[in-house]
Order: structure tokens, then C-alpha cells, then sequence
């Protein structure tokens, strides 16, 4: 996938508005693999929806959006689990992560789907991200900020020709936000593929190409 194009979108719930003002909402958006997006936003304004339309978890919105000048209303069911799995990966504002498995296991279902990563590199993760000795602790007895770690490290193992990071670093300290940008802006240009990070204040300082507000 090489494109995702945003045409006159807007959430069902905005419809009734006059008052909307957005980059995103109501214009004609193009993003490309390769580029860097930071989408910054005030609570409300339809931050994690947009990310929820792109993964194809939710449908109501108004207007067009197309992976690759195809609608994305028109995919099946399975052309969905085939774009989940190998051209769109993302980490959501609430995780989503199971409480009762450890770290690891999060991460390696995930993986075993595609077996993109080795259990080498995953571990190498952990330990960039200063959360080696939490590998084998279930989620449920981590804080927030090492499992927002965790599910940033389960995000990347899997192919992705674009990545979606609702909120990555809400948690974070600035020194392991700074390592998180680090590792995701070597993965997405060994990978050439595109970035999209949401926030609502604080974010991942990276080399944007370009900044949306919604």
C-alpha cells in the first residue's frame, strides 16, 4: 500500500456541526508510505476515530477513504484481515493488551501470525526500551507507561507499509519517549513505510514531514 487518501471525511457524530475546523475533517488528505505525520489534536475532536476508520474497526463516518484509490467500504472481510496483517499496524490510546498474559506472550501472538520477527530481535526491543526485566511479568502487574512499551513492541512485529500510533508516549517519561522515537524511526526507514502519530499535547519528537491539527 502506498497511499491512503482521506476525501471530504468527517465522523457521522460531526455531521450536525457548523463549527468544525480541521486539516483532516471535510478535506482532501493524502498520505504517503514514507512520510512522517504527527496529528495533533484537543480531546473530542475525533483523534482515536480516525485511527479506528484507517485499522477498519468502525464505519461511521461520512465521505471517502482509499488505500490505494480503492474505497475502503468496498473490502471484504478478509481483504480486512489480509491489510491487519500485513500492510497496516497499530497502537492503540487504550492497548489493548491482554492482563493475564506476560509480556512476551502479548508480543508473540502477534508475531505468530506472520513470524516477521525473530525472538532475538524482539527481545533486543525490550531491552532498548528499558523493559528486558518486565519480559516475563503479565501485563496486568506493569504500570501504563511499560505497557504502552509492550504494545508498541507487539505493533512492530508484524509487516506494515503504514503505522498508526494513537498517543504512543501519554505515559512516558522524555528520556523513554526519546528511545521509543529512536527504535520507530529506524524501523520505519529500514521498512520505507509511513508514520501516523496522534496527540493531544505531548509527542514523540521526530522529524515530521508534516503536522495535521484536527
Amino acid at each position: 500500500m502506498d497511499t491512503i487518501e482521506l476525501k471530504n471525511t468527517l465522523p457521522s457524530v460531526f455531521v450536525t456541526r457548523n463549527d468544525v475546523q480541521s486539516d483532516i475533517w471535510h478535506q482532501t488528505v493524502t498520505l504517503e508510505r514514507g512520510q512522517i505525520y504527527l496529528v495533533e489534536a484537543a480531546s473530542g475532536t475525533g483523534k482515536s476515530s480516525l485511527c479506528s476508520y484507517l485499522i477498519g474497526y468502525r464505519q461511521d463516518y461520512e465521505g471517502i477513504i482509499c488505500f490505494d484509490g480503492k474505497n475502503i467500504r468496498s473490502l471484504t472481510v478478509k481483504d480486512w484481515v489480509e491489510v491487519r496483517k500485513r500492510s497496516i499496524s497499530c497502537l492503540f490510546q487504550e492497548l489493548r493488551l491482554f492482563p493475564g498474559l506476560t509480556a512476551y506472550e502479548n508480543v508473540a501472538i502477534k508475531n505468530s501470525l506472520t513470524g516477521c520477527k525473530r525472538k532475538k530481535k524482539i527481545k533486543a526491543w525490550f531491552e532498548a526500551l528499558g523493559i528486558a526485566d518486565k519480559i516475563h511479568t503479565p501485563v496486568g502487574r506493569m504500570s501504563f507507561g511499560q505497557q504502552q512499551r509492550v504494545a508498541l513492541i507487539r505493533a512492530l512485529v508484524q509487516p506494515f507499509d503504514f503505522l498508526l500510533l494513537d498517543e504512543p508516549v501519554s505515559h512516558l517519561d522524555d528520556r523513554n519517549a526519546a528511545l521509543l522515537g529512536e527504535l520507530l524511526t529506524e524501523e520505519v526507514r529500514v521498512r520505507e513505510a509511513g508514520m501516523v502519530v496522534t496527540s493531544v499535547g505531548k509527542h514523540i519528537r521526530l522529524n515530521y514531514d508534516k503536522t495535521f491539527r484536527l
